[in-house]
């Protein structure tokens, strides 16, 4: 299917803003898989804030999915002490110990291999292989989905399956730039197109943006979700 009608100035106005106003996080900085697989699984149910103290913790203990896989089950939990939700410190150790035992120590770059792996669903799968491999993967979370809603469905909420098939056909061909799409999709809903007040005003894609338009044109966007 082709892509909606928006998404080409959508695209070009959102990595526009990304290039100036993109967070600057840590797990930016790096293509290593584990230490994005360990940033996306720390990210999971927890502000961005609270991970940004645990991570660099967390990795100078377990610097590589080798010494995670030795690790005791125990010292695990202490390094994740304080983060919360534990059970995804044991899938995370789960995972260490199944890529080393089954992959030869080595991160997966594929989705569909990915989720074969302990705690690793759609969303973690995408984010992996997009942001560590820079493979060209949707990586939809809670932020993008309401901006994908916002942007292409006028504030419409579309089913599970429909919703990833429109993050897949709005992603840029490029896979480089489908690594700063993704990543600026994260950072438009965590900043700007956040989930009560919306800063629309401030948006940097508003006239690419179905809702914002029907906003500034005087219309209420149509919030209801199509049965």
């Amino acid at each position: 299917m082709r892509p909606p009608g928006n998404a080409l100035r959508f695209k070009r106005l959102l990595l526009r803003w990304f290039r100036t106003s993109g967070r600057d996080l840590p797990w930016r900085a790096t293509r290593d898989p584990y230490r994005v697989l360990v940033s996306e699984f720390m990210l999971q149910q927890t502000q961005v804030s609270r991970v940004l103290d645990f991570y660099p913790r967390f990795l100078r203990r377990f610097g590589t999915v080798e010494r995670l896989a030795r690790a005791r089950p125990r010292a695990v939990r202490e390094a994740w002490e304080g983060l919360g939700y534990y059970r995804r410190a044991d899938n995370l150790h789960r995972l260490a110990r199944a890529v080393v035992r089954d992959h030869g120590g080595e991160i997966p770059s594929d989705p569909a291999v990915l989720r074969t792996l302990p705690g690793v669903g759609r969303y973690t799968a995408g984010a992996v292989a997009t942001f560590a491999y820079e493979r060209r993967a949707a990586a939809v979370d809670t932020n993008v989905a309401r901006v994908l809603s916002r942007a292409f469905r006028n504030g419409r909420r579309p089913g599970e399956r429909a919703l990833w098939a429109l993050a897949e056909r709005v992603l840029p061909r490029r896979a480089r730039a489908a690594w700063e799409f993704n990543q600026a999709l994260m950072d438009l809903g965590a900043t700007i197109c956040v989930a009560r007040k919306p800063r629309c005003d401030a948006c940097p894609v508003r006239p690419a943006c179905r809702t914002g338009s029907a906003k500034r044109n005087g219309r209420a966007p149509d919030t209801k979700r199509r049965r």
